[in-house]
């Protein structure tokens, strides 16, 4: 049994990316896990894809696993998976793994698998009640000082991901082949814009664009509750509010024009703009969004 992609969590993004890879992969190429059997049954159900009984199983039949589970949960997952991962490296190829998980670096991840590796080998490693039978016995255990490159992927997306509009940075270690890079990233197109960065920008990302959405909806409901204010019905607001996000956007990116010059087209002299945006700047509209952004990055780096 093989699988091409397989997923270790069913949660929002998780969920996302492999709905994503569905688009260009049939149902029998993708593999779910999840601590909720009941939820990662859900996922596979709609997906056509294989429900796994253990981390271990999805490491060990799939070329491409994605962690996407909360950071907290980390270091239990890859305590499950590090014999499995060495074992594939030793025996026949090593399984890429891909991780979208918060505040967690390539090398922390490294260091973490490998340290769960050197441990004694638990007396059952391996689930022997999954739906392809028992695994083989791992002969990393019979090599405990044999070290081996572990090839791993990190994303940092965002939730616009769930409706195929996400924000995607990706960045790998020496381990990822660029073939391999480059089939991950075709996979995952459908979710949306992908854009290999340094790792060392990873933070920022998170804090812009990983949490950049929350910004933006607060912004969406305040220009709307503006719109309220000035006698336009609720349902109205919203709809101009969103749109006129939508569309600015749209401009920033099609246009290719700085967003300053954009804004300076949108002002008359002594007209309604350039007042609304007087009061703005006097109450450091832009100083709080920026200082909000670095908030956020210094929380990221603390994660880390």
């Amino acid at each position: 049994m093989k699988y091409t992609l397989g997923c270790i969590g069913s949660g929002n993004m998780g969920s996302a990316l492999m709905r994503a890879a569905r688009r260009v992969l049939p149902g029998s190429a993708l593999a779910v896990t999840d601590v909720n059997q009941e939820k990662a049954r859900q996922l596979a159900d709609e997906l056509g894809a294989n429900l796994c009984g253990s981390n271990e199983e999805v490491v060990t039949y799939s070329d491409f696993v994605l962690l996407a589970v909360k950071p907290q949960v980390l270091p239990q997952v890859l305590g499950d998976i590090a014999f499995s991962c060495k074992d594939r490296s030793l025996r026949h190829g090593s399984v890429c793994l891909v991780s979208v998980v918060a505040g967690w670096t390539i090398q922390k991840i490294e260091e973490t698998l490998k340290k769960a590796a050197e441990a004694p080998l638990p007396e059952k490693p391996f689930s022997t009640d999954t739906v392809s039978g028992p695994h083989v016995a791992p002969i990393a255990a019979e090599f405990p000082n044999v070290s081996w490159n572990q090839p791993i992927i990190r994303l940092m997306p965002n939730t616009p991901a769930l409706i195929n509009q996400g924000m995607i940075a990706v960045t790998a270690n020496s381990h990822v082949s660029a073939e391999q890079l480059a089939t991950l990233e075709g996979y995952l197109q459908g979710a949306g814009t992908l854009d290999r960065i340094e790792e060392r920008y990873f933070d920022a990302v998170t804090a812009l664009s990983g949490s950049g959405p929350a910004y933006v909806y607060l912004f969406i409901e305040a220009l709307a509750d503006g719109g309220v204010r000035a006698g336009l019905p609720r349902e109205k607001a919203l709809q101009y509010a969103a749109q006129t996000v939508l569309g600015s956007a749209a401009m920033v990116l099609e246009t290719g024009q700085h967003p300053g010059q954009l804004k300076d087209a949108v002002c008359s002299p002594a007209g309604t703009t350039i007042e609304a945006l007087s009061v703005l700047e006097s109450r450091a509209f832009r100083g709080t969004v920026m200082a909000a952004v670095d908030a956020a990055f210094q929380r990221a780096r603390q994660l880390g």
